[in-house]
């Protein structure tokens, strides 16, 4: 009996050290996340299928014209009128076979178009790509907002409830009214309200950022870190510019368009041209010898010379000309957006690090030595600390608001210009 307890209670020990490690998982840096992402995400794997099969279509593109071959059996004649003789007498066994020939690069012009269609495609997952990475970029943002709103949340808690502490025992020795003590503890409310927001809030975030890992850890065995901070300064305009220029997935995509375009007005004009028929028969015909011969087949273009599909394509090259234009001017658009957002909220982050928080919190310590001596009313001493949890959050969401923009001006760039 006592073999069996002393088992039973290595088993409970290993399981509890095996759940404590388990739940004790390391958080996941933004690389991390990232790297997991573009493993796991299933758009961004579907379309990754679907540049594997315009990489196919390729191989059919450049597929010659199979041959034709065509076998006859002729004046069989299995009736008993005429002249007495056999069914086969007159059986004229014949083969005939004939090639295509595909004139004015036909083939090659086909192969070029669908390898340009294969650039397209892959432009377009990398720009699916860029906005997949700016939605979770803006989930990992938003818990590491919230990780930090939960943390200032837990920190004014338990501040307040020193204070209240304190408050008690100034109330025990007769030092403040009971009213003022119950002013203090129905203050309490908003601190604990604080923290079960910001609670369920970093849940929520949490909750976001795995379904786009397409993860199924629970959420409270997954946590992510990073730095949550801005930089003191951003790149020059015409430098981000450039870069968007030469990066963004989607002006790119209507570059290789315009090539496409003017691959297959050529392919229009050689379709239009005439591809001739080379044929070849043997056979034999009693009582005469073996035989073959050879011919050639031109079809004559009077009508059909493939001249709507030339004049398509002649307007399709326009077409993209102009979509190039207007992709170019969305990249400064969105560019020059998103930086003036995030130039915005650098400016206003600047004057907090530098002396707001640290005005508030001197503020609200030096309230509330004065209040517990004496020298300050309750009044002061709330409005001081709400005072400093106004400072505090509304510098958290600040940098939430800048770490938003950054994520904006990197998707309008096409890659990371800031991390």
């Amino acid at each position: 009996m006592q073999r069996v307890l002393r088992w039973s209670y290595l088993a409970l020990l290993w399981a509890g050290i095996l759940t404590g490690v388990a739940c004790a998982q390391t958080a996941l840096t933004w690389t991390e996340v990232r790297n997991r992402f573009q493993a796991n995400n299933p758009m961004l794997r579907a379309g990754q299928i679907g540049v594997e099969e315009s990489r196919a279509q390729e191989t059919t593109a450049y597929l010659r014209p199979n041959p034709n071959l065509t076998i006859i059996a002729d004046q069989i004649d299995p009736f008993s009128s005429g002249q007495p003789h056999g069914a086969f007498t007159y059986f004229l066994p014949l083969a005939e076979g004939n090639y295509l020939l595909e004139r004015r690069h036909k083939r090659e012009l086909r192969l070029e178009s669908a390898q340009q269609a294969t650039k397209i495609a892959v432009s377009n997952q990398a720009d699916l790509e860029r906005t997949l990475l700016f939605n979770l970029r803006m989930a990992f943002v938003q818990t590491l907002l919230q990780k930090a709103v939960l943390g200032l949340s837990k920190e004014n808690l338990a501040y307040y409830d020193r204070v209240l502490g304190v408050s008690r025992e100034k109330y025990r020795v007769g030092g403040i009214a009971h009213v003022d003590l119950d002013r203090l503890e129905l203050q309490r409310v908003t601190y604990e309200s604080d923290l079960q927001t910001a609670e369920v809030n970093l849940r929520t975030a949490k909750i976001q950022l795995l379904a786009l890992l397409n993860d199924r850890t629970p959420v409270e065995q997954f946590d992510v870190a990073g730095p949550f901070d801005f930089a003191e300064q951003l790149p020059s305009l015409n430098e981000i510019r450039q870069t968007a220029l030469s990066t963004r997935p989607d002006l790119r995509a209507t570059l290789q368009a315009t090539d496409k375009a003017q691959t297959d007005h050529r392919l229009a004009w050689a379709n239009g041209s005439t591809d001739p028929t080379i044929g070849f028969d043997v056979g034999r015909n009693p009582p005469i010898d073996t035989y073959f011969g050879v011919s050639v087949s031109f079809p004559l273009r009077i009508f059909d010379r493939n001249q709507g599909e030339k004049q398509r394509t002649q307007l399709d090259i326009g077409r993209n000309e102009q979509l190039v234009q207007a992709s170019r001017a969305q990249v400064f658009s969105d560019v020059d957006s998103a930086y003036a957002t995030a130039d915005s909220a650098l400016v206003l982050l600047k004057p907090y690090k530098e002396r707001y928080l640290k005005q508030a919190t001197n503020v609200r310590d030096t309230i509330e030595f004065s209040y517990q001596h004496g020298a300050a009313s309750l009044l002061d001493f709330l409005n001081a600390q709400a005072d400093y949890r106004t400072v505090q959050v509304t510098y958290l969401n600040l940098v939430g608001s800048y770490l938003d923009a950054v994520n904006q001006l990197n998707l309008a760039v096409g890659r990371e210009v800031i991390q």
